[in-house]
């Protein structure tokens, strides 16, 4: 199964249901011909569930993994995201925050290590090596101002992506930071002063 949501005009597409079982592992089950032990698919209906509910967070997953790793194939990290959701489906608790929080707060561990991994494979690149450019990002966005908010910490680059790029409230970031409110605010006020410094601008924007 599919699903699907329109993001700056274009038609994302990201595997979701049974296909998770490639990623996430799947029930074991026996090869009658064979007597080994072999994978099973998921449950149909619990796969089928499991996309509908995922479903509409996936256009703001998407948009994370581009903001969070930008060198890193974002359909991957969100394919990696909806599998490790899929193990831990049965540790969501509504009462925490919504469907969509927790799925980019998985998204954004995914893309950290997407980050991560590809930082260790630039250290064996020699220095005169030219290096990848990075690909478009859902708005078009100052070269400067990128190259800023990739110097910011990493806990106040969360931030700023979450709340001024995949457009979520204060509250709803601070979900997906498992932190208040009052973390997010502060930790977005340190990142404008941080970026005004780094780009020489006086004004608060």
């Amino acid at each position: 199964m599919r699903a699907s949501g329109d993001a700056g005009g274009r038609q994302e597409k990201v595997i979701v249901g049974p296909n998770l079982a490639a990623r996430s592992g799947r029930r074991q089950g026996v090869d009658v011909r064979t007597g080994a032990r072999r994978p099973a698919e998921p449950d149909a209906t619990a796969a089928a569930e499991f996309a509908a509910w995922a479903g509409p967070s996936l256009v703001a997953m998407k948009r994370l993994a581009r903001r969070l790793a930008p060198h890193a194939d974002p359909d991957d990290v969100v394919q990696d995201a909806l599998a490790r959701a899929w193990q831990k489906r049965a540790l969501f608790d509504a009462e925490r925050g919504t469907s969509t929080t927790w799925l980019l707060a998985i998204t954004a561990d995914q893309a950290r290590g997407a980050r991560r991994s590809r930082t260790r494979r630039l250290r064996v690149v020699d220095d005169s090596a030219e290096l990848p450019e990075c690909p478009t990002t859902d708005t078009a966005v100052d070269v400067d101002l990128e190259r800023a908010i990739d110097q910011l910490a990493e806990r106040q680059r969360l931030a700023v992506h979450l709340h001024y790029f995949v457009g979520l409230s204060v509250e709803d970031a601070a979900a997906v930071m498992a932190c208040s409110p009052g973390t997010v605010k502060s930790t977005l006020y340190d990142a404008r002063a941080r970026l005004r410094t780094i780009l020489g601008d006086d004004d608060d924007h």
